[in-house]
C-alpha cells in the first residue's frame, strides 16, 4: 500500500549517482563562479543557473545522464527544470556538492 501512495505522489527512489558516472555522467554545478572557485567536485562542469538557462548546451546527447548540484539543492532543483525544458531527458538533482561529493565517494 506504501509503495502504491508514493507512486500516486510521485516520489521515486534516489538514484544511484555512482551507477550515473559510471554511465558516463555529467555533474553540472550551478554555484556562482566564486562559490565554485572555493570548493567543488573533481571533474564537475560549472555552469551558473543564470548562464544555464541561456546557454543550455552542456553535451550533444541529450539523453545522457546530467547531475545537478548547488550549495543545498535549491539551484540545482531549478536547473534540473530548465535542462528538461531544453529537452535534456535524463536530469538528476544531486542537491548541495557535499552531500553529492560523499554519495559519489569511496
Amino acid at each position: 500500500m506504501i509503495a502504491k501512495l508514493k507512486e500516486l505522489l510521485g516520489i521515486k527512489p534516489a538514484p544511484d549517482y555512482r551507477q550515473l558516472l559510471k554511465e558516463g555522467a555529467v555533474i553540472v554545478d550551478v554555484r556562482s563562479r566564486g562559490e565554485y572557485t572555493g570548493g567543488h567536485i573533481k571533474g564537475s562542469k560549472n555552469i551558473p543557473l543564470l548562464a544555464l538557462n541561456a546557454n543550455p548546451l552542456i553535451q550533444k546527447d541529450k539523453n545522457k545522464p546530467i547531475i545537478t548540484c548547488c550549495a543545498s539543492g535549491m539551484r540545482s532543483a531549478s536547473a534540473k527544470n530548465v535542462l528538461r525544458s531544453n529537452g535534456f531527458t535524463n536530469v538528476h538533482n544531486g542537491g548541495g556538492w557535499i552531500s553529492l561529493k560523499s554519495k559519489i565517494s569511496s
